[in-house]
């Protein structure tokens, strides 16, 4: 079975928001390839989304929330998704890009 992406507007300008990240340091050229990495990343969930662990965030929130992680040591990216839909047709929506050292989303700043 082939899964639909959908990507969130957030998902997005976060994804923009980490490539400017990453053009600043590095090269323009490292981050395009940077950002090309993740589309194809991304695109990787349309084959066994499944795979893919349960996110930190799963047990603060009712719908399942998986994680794919896109990069290495202190570029480590979240990809945060859920998947929605029946046997006959399902979608992947990607909810946040964020960086592997940002605080998990549904937790107090006190927590």
């Amino acid at each position: 079975m082939k899964y639909h992406i959908e990507i969130s507007s957030v998902a997005e300008a976060e994804a923009d928001a980490a490539f400017l990240h990453v053009s600043q340091i590095t090269s323009p050229q490292t981050a395009s390839q940077w950002y090309a990495g993740l589309l194809t990343a991304i695109d990787s969930l349309t084959i066994m989304p499944r795979r893919c662990s349960l996110a930190r965030e799963n047990e603060n929130f009712s719908n399942e929330i998986r994680q794919l992680l896109y990069g290495k040591g202190r570029n480590l990216y979240r990809i945060l998704f859920t998947i929605v839909g029946d046997e006959n047709f399902s979608t992947v929506r990607i909810l946040h890009i964020r960086h592997g050292a940002q605080q998990t989303l549904g937790m107090d700043e006190d927590e």
